[in-house]
């Protein structure tokens, strides 16, 4: 009997480091198999963070492009219609038209320059600041060159703005005046910026009617609005008033540059 039980202590403490090491293969196996899929998971997670950048990029890009181009193009599809109405009967109007061609195509052609100049060397400064308020003066004065008298009033005390609550403000104006130009009947239209804690009101309005005829636009204007307005937190509500004419509102929460809405 003892020796039966010799036998198997002595079986048993054979078997034992066999068990161990066969465990710790399976272990370290597992291990190895674990993180396999954990480095797959993280590598899949960075590619979809890529392509999210990467579309968020393309879609930034195709917003600047579109309020760039449609702005000016409008600018100058008004003052070509000028110019050839008035070649032959008044030639220094039509001069005057065409040296608005000239001047609103020189500053599109500066703008579109350096948005793709974003593309051919991503991540370096833009050789010039991207336009803000301090702008407002020069959409005033393209809509006026377009037959568009423009009222710009301002409430609160006005602060500075952080970029990209300025750029967005700026371009948010310029499309809403360039829908005027296309879509309007109306010849004036108000703009009104009001300064408060912490945000930034818009409002941008024309007296009306609706023309009702096709302007050559690609429709997305008052979409890049909203996107514009959607990344940095804020609202824009645009559409038709009581009395005929057209409102767009927007409000702009002021957030450091860089902040999480």
């Amino acid at each position: 009997m003892a020796a039966a039980a010799r036998r198997r202590t002595r079986a048993l403490g054979q078997e034992l480091p066999t068990a161990a090491f066969a465990v710790a293969v399976l272990a370290a196996s597992e291990v190895v198999r674990v993180r396999r899929e954990q480095g797959a998971r993280e590598r899949a997670e960075r590619a979809a963070a890529a392509r999210r950048r990467a579309d968020e990029e393309r879609l930034r890009i195709a917003r600047e492009l579109h309020d760039v181009l449609a702005h000016s193009i409008s600018v100058i599809n008004v003052q070509a219609g000028v110019g050839l109405a008035l070649l032959d009967s008044d030639p220094e109007q039509a001069r005057t038209a065409l040296t608005t061609i000239k001047a609103a195509s020189k500053e599109a052609l500066g703008e579109v320059r350096q948005v793709l100049d974003t593309l051919r060397t991503p991540g370096d400064a833009p050789r010039a600041p991207a336009p803000g308020l301090d702008r407002l003066p020069e959409l005033v004065e393209q809509a006026a060159a377009a037959g568009l008298a423009v009222a710009v009033s301002t409430s609160g005390t006005p602060a500075a703005l952080p970029p990209g609550a300025d750029l967005a403000t700026f371009r948010i104006v310029q499309e809403a005046l360039t829908n005027v130009v296309r879509h309007s009947g109306s010849r004036t239209a108000r703009v009104r910026i009001g300064h408060g804690p912490g945000r930034l009101e818009l409002t941008v309005d024309d007296e009306g009617p609706a023309t009702g005829t096709e302007a050559g636009g690609s429709g997305n204007g008052l979409a890049g609005m909203r996107e514009r307005a959607a990344a940095l937190g804020g609202t824009i509500e645009a559409g038709a008033r009581p009395d005929g004419g057209f409102r767009v509102h927007a409000v702009l929460p002021l957030r450091p540059e860089g902040s999480t809405p």
